[in-house]
């Protein structure tokens, strides 16, 4: 764990989380200087992929930073890429506090934020004034109040206000925390959706003059036929990559522990194994050279490259920055310096 960070941190934890959480962001947005303590001895390692340069293969997952307030300290602490959001067309609240949860024996949160954002307007006016060199990326979500019948046009917001100044853009489906939305990755409604966004990318790529990859985050809790399809879905449909995985409604290794019977998706080292299953699926039933981001327990630089043994090409962390410190980028970034992994075995499905 980081020096600073590991004195700070039992102070942050004898607080709510969700307050803690807060102060956080609003304190790396004001001095965004802070970030910088943390990337001594972090070695460059760029890779390219989906047509953007990565200086390195570690990110920062959604749902940190939902509102982009805090890219250039994230930036200066050494992440590859950043991927802020979710969110939504418009402005919302969220769900009912308390809504995130922490498991400190088992490493582990328990969120039911429900896409609490200030809107996509809010985010790329301040994306607009950020200084970065880390590819950016921007998760889009639906409003909780717009009926499933109508999401499409939600994400066609989301995707229109957002290309101008994303890397690359997210679509999430997988949140288990608004109503239905995971309705969305089933096989009907998931390949509309992907024919709408795919329509809509080719003309605001004429019109921008730029290609902005489209990608998509599922969640862990899909049975393999369901996998199978989203993954066809996908390739077919022109999506540029898979992000594996979101939060579990399961409670793997929670058996016995109070807060597993609070509602909301479960981050952090019980989720591991189901994500990294995820990704071992994924990657058999698309080959090998489809691209795959692997996000879900990933809590040490032993993780992050067991991840890319697995099959992922880049690797994202949350829950385990929020344990580890940002000294966790630092150690992820130089454990995927080691030679090119061995990549299991894949076979088209």
């Amino acid at each position: 764990m980081s020096g600073l960070y590991s004195l700070a941190r039992p102070l942050l934890f004898q607080m709510d989380a969700e307050r803690t959480h807060e102060m956080t962001l609003r304190l790396l947005s004001r001095h965004p200087g802070i970030g910088g303590f943390y990337d001594f001895g972090l070695r460059h390692d760029p890779v390219r992929l989906m047509g953007l340069e990565f200086r390195n293969r570690v990110g920062l997952a959604a749902g940190l930073d939902k509102n982009g307030e805090c890219v250039e300290a994230f930036d200066r602490m050494g992440f590859g890429f950043i991927e802020v959001g979710t969110v939504t067309p418009r402005p919302q609240a969220g769900n009912p506090r308390p809504r995130l949860f922490r498991l400190p024996r088992q490493q582990a949160l328990i969120n039911r934020l429900g896409f609490n954002n200030h809107g996509i307007d809010a985010l790329v006016a301040r994306v607009r004034r950020t200084r970065r060199q880390a590819v950016l990326g921007v998760n889009i979500g639906k409003n909780a109040d717009t009926p499933l019948e109508q999401a499409d046009e939600d994400y066609l917001i989301g995707l229109r206000k957002a290309y101008p100044i994303a890397d690359y853009i997210v679509i999430n489906v997988s949140s288990p925390n608004t109503v239905g939305l995971r309705k969305l990755q089933e096989d009907g409604r998931f390949a509309a959706l992907v024919a709408s966004l795919h329509r809509e990318r080719t003309l605001l790529g004429d019109r921008y003059g730029k290609r902005v990859p489209l990608l998509v985050k599922i969640a862990p809790d899909i049975g393999d036929d369901d996998l199978l399809s989203l993954a066809r879905t996908a390739v077919d449909g022109g999506i540029d990559g898979l992000i594996a995985t979101n939060t579990t409604t399961a409670r793997p290794g929670l058996e016995g522990v109070p807060q597993a019977a609070e509602a909301g998706g479960l981050s952090g080292r019980p989720l591991r194994p189901l994500a990294e299953a995820t990704l071992a699926r994924l990657r058999r039933l698309v080959g090998a050279d489809y691209p795959l981001i692997g996000v879900g327990g990933i809590l040490s630089g032993a993780d992050a490259l067991a991840r890319r043994e697995t099959g992922a090409d880049l690797v994202q962390v949350y829950t385990g920055l929020i344990y580890r410190g940002p000294g966790l980028v630092r150690e992820c970034v130089n454990a995927l310096q080691a030679p090119s992994p061995h990549r299991m075995p894949v076979t088209a499905g």
